[in-house]
């Protein structure tokens, strides 16, 4: 095969309309705009407009807050650390951010790692994360294992 042989699936390309460019095309004189009105005009942007009624997005009241400086955790349930360590891709010894993010359970770290008490741990395992709830902290304590906090104010 050379280069010149390489072809598109047929049908996998289509030519572009050209809009407005005479009458031969199909879609000359107004180009499919119609005729007068706000829509056949250019520069028109009306997405919400509502005729002058005030728009539902501003009869509403706000409401909320976001957290500018909000901290962003990887969630792991420790059901699936108890399923990585069976199929021995984690070794239960020891468990940190990095190794859970080697055996490809988390994929990014963000602000750290929170373990979460879902599923159940039967492994000895000793982890060490940025987060846990304390129904996880409790689920590995009672496992023979121990999970360490590394920075106290992230435990909530």
């Amino acid at each position: 095969m050379k280069l010149h042989e390489l072809s598109d699936n047929p049908g996998a390309t289509k030519k572009r309309m050209r809009v407005a460019r005479g009458p031969g095309s199909g879609k000359g004189k107004m180009g499919g705009r119609g005729i007068k009105g706000q829509k056949s005009r250019s520069g028109v942007s009306i997405n919400g407009y509502e005729g002058g009624q005030m728009p539902l997005y501003q009869r509403l009241p706000k409401r909320g807050f976001n957290k500018p400086n909000r901290k962003a955790y990887a969630v792991v349930n420790l059901g699936l650390i108890q399923k990585f360590i069976d199929a021995g891709k984690l070794d239960a010894a020891s468990i940190t951010e990095d190794s859970l993010i080697a055996s490809g359970l988390v994929r990014r770290k963000l602000d750290g790692v929170r373990i979460l008490a879902k599923g159940e741990i039967t492994a000895k395992a000793t982890i060490t994360v940025t987060g846990a709830s304390a129904a996880a902290v409790d689920a590995v304590a009672k496992a023979g294992g121990a999970l360490t906090v590394a920075t106290a104010a992230a435990a909530e």
